[in-house]
């Protein structure tokens, strides 16, 4: 049996992690870690697992106890994390957070569509962000044949829920100003771009189109809907078989002969995908759930790759019936 630790246990990622591994075949929890919260019950704060755990938040993390260690703090303290404490040399980390993305510090970009042989062999993961991987999981077809446009632009617009955001309230956060309202934020200038560009440029060299994405805020809790358009030379059918070609050993991600709603993904593990062409331009829309496939969903398939075993495992969860 793995044990597992997690560090920064209050957040929204951690409560996902939490409900997935309480239930995993193939791990142990050691210890959740939350210095503002230690010595509560788990479900003092993540109360839809009342009933599921009798776990209770540490303020110690012994590392050396454990075989997996899940970061999920805000983005910037994984570094300072390992700065402050020495890690053993055993030890496999995945990392939530967008602090070793950029595969510094010997991390592998997890994103298992296009990296699971180097994950299968990795010591240190850093899992993709939400956004990236919904617009990453749109282009990575195209740009694997080389049929990314050279030149011109890719238009992405993408909305998120406010779990996006994180746990702790802010002003676009409380429900009085989201409830029945949107908003674009970050506008051209995402921090996930480079992300996005640094995979697409590895699988298409000469990749030199402009991503123009705009980031919505949805006014709903959880899930991305990201909606792509570039121009394809591609027919309906040609382009429908090189989506579905190249996912086909992908177990989540799933390409749908019709139009993608976002309820179909949420509270899954899944990125759903629909492709359709009209005359020169191609409209690719994917739904995902950001907690889930853009987070904790995706940082277990990222164990459960490091640990050899199906990558399914532990991932079978449902999306609601209506």
């Amino acid at each position: 049996m793995n044990k597992i630790g997690i560090i920064g246990g209050a957040g929204y990622t951690a409560g996902e992690l939490l409900r997935i591994l309480i239930n995993h075949p193939e791990v142990e929890i050691s210890f959740v870690h939350s210095s503002s919260n230690a010595g509560k019950k788990i479900t003092e704060i993540h109360g839809g697992l009342l009933g599921e755990t009798d776990l209770i938040f540490s303020d110690s993390h012994p590392l050396e106890d454990i075989d997996f260690l899940f970061m999920c703090s805000a983005h910037g303290d994984s570094k300072k994390f390992w700065e402050n404490n020495p890690r053993p040399a055993n030890l496999k980390v995945i990392d939530l957070a967008q602090d070793f993305r950029d595969e510094s510090e010997g991390y592998i970009y997890g994103l298992p569509e296009v990296n699971i042989e180097r994950t299968r062999k990795a010591q240190s993961v850093a899992n993709p962000g939400c956004f990236a991987t919904a617009i990453q999981l749109s282009l990575l077809p195209l740009a694997a044949a080389g049929l990314l446009p050279k030149g011109g632009d890719i238009n992405i617009t993408a909305l998120t829920g406010s779990t996006g955001a994180g746990v702790k309230p802010g002003a676009t956060t409380h429900f009085s100003w989201r409830n029945d309202n949107i908003s674009v934020y970050k506008p051209f200038n995402h921090q996930h771009l480079k992300e996005i560009t640094m995979t697409l440029k590895r699988l298409q060299p000469d990749f030199s189109s402009k991503i123009i994405f705009i980031p919505v805020r949805g006014d709903f809790p959880r899930g991305i809907y990201a909606i792509t358009t570039l121009n394809c030379s591609l027919s309906q059918e040609e382009v429908t078989k090189l989506y579905k070609d190249f996912y086909a050993d992908a177990p989540f991600t799933i390409i749908s002969d019709n139009p993608v709603d976002l309820k179909q993904a949420v509270n899954t593990n899944k990125a759903i995908i629909n492709v359709l062409k009209n005359e020169g331009s191609l409209l690719i829309t994917c739904a995902e759930d950001n907690l889930l496939k853009g987070a904790s969903g995706q940082a277990v398939q990222n164990m459960n790759i490091m640990l050899g075993i199906d990558q399914k495992t532990g991932l079978h969860l449902k999306p609601s019936a209506f």
